[in-house]
């Protein structure tokens, strides 16, 4: 992943002041949640730009090493918890970071950045915003989880310690269970964080896609005050 990862693009605004880099779940890709972007009722002001980074095709255990986009490898799916590939989270993390960087030099600061995902998106969103040397503008985790809590605490940053969260999750989710979306919010229980559950599967809905709206514009106003 020493290239930049290709991405899908869109900007709400000419020259925009702010960014969400949005990682799609395991087997999709970039154009998954690319749609979403004009059903968050954003407005006109502060210009957002989003990047729908694609995730590279490697081998899943957990699917029998089927090649498909993936952030990291999943090894196991049992009762305890997710068992994945540290080395392929640090990776992902890496390029994200390189989207980061190229924010910065386009002129975005860390500040106004906002790391999104879902499912296995929002696992990297959660380490590579709670990881990042500067602080974020905050992190978006949907139907998600922490895939390596026991590295996450070790290196996590003081940078982005209070960085707000929002984080949701259907309560009817047989892909990545409840139970694991309730660990992932009490391991930010430090953190501003804003906690939604929803009557669906492994899925978004227009009433989550709403909230999320309204919570980035408060994120990116008050980044822009600050």
């Amino acid at each position: 992943m020493s290239e930049l990862l290709p991405a899908i693009e869109t900007e709400t605004a000419p020259n925009p002041g702010c960014a969400v880099i949005w990682m799609h779940g395991l087997g999709a890709d970039g154009s998954d949640f690319a749609p979403v972007v004009p059903e968050l009722g954003l407005p006109a002001s502060p210009g957002v730009r989003f990047i729908f980074p694609h995730a590279p095709a490697v081998p899943v255990t957990c699917n029998g090493g089927y090649v498909m986009p993936a952030w990291y490898d999943i090894y196991s799916l049992d009762e305890s918890g997710r068992r994945a590939d540290e080395t392929g989270i640090r990776a992902s993390c890496e390029a994200i970071r390189a989207l980061i960087a190229r924010e910065n030099a386009r002129g975005i600061p860390c500040s106004r950045i906002v790391l999104a995902g879902f499912s296995q998106g929002g696992a990297i969103a959660y380490t590579a915003g709670l990881t990042h040397p500067e602080p974020l503008a905050g992190i978006v985790a949907l139907s998600s989880y922490i895939p390596a809590p026991d590295s996450l605490a070790a290196e996590a940053t003081a940078a982005n310690a209070a960085t707000p969260v929002f984080a949701a999750h259907g309560t009817q989710d047989d892909v990545v269970p409840l139970r694991l979306g309730i660990a992932a919010r009490d391991f930010v229980r430090q953190h501003p964080v804003t906690w939604q559950t929803y009557p669906m599967g492994h899925a978004v809905c227009l009433e989550e896609i709403a909230a999320i709206g309204t919570w980035l514009t408060a994120r990116f106003t008050q980044a822009g005050q600050a």
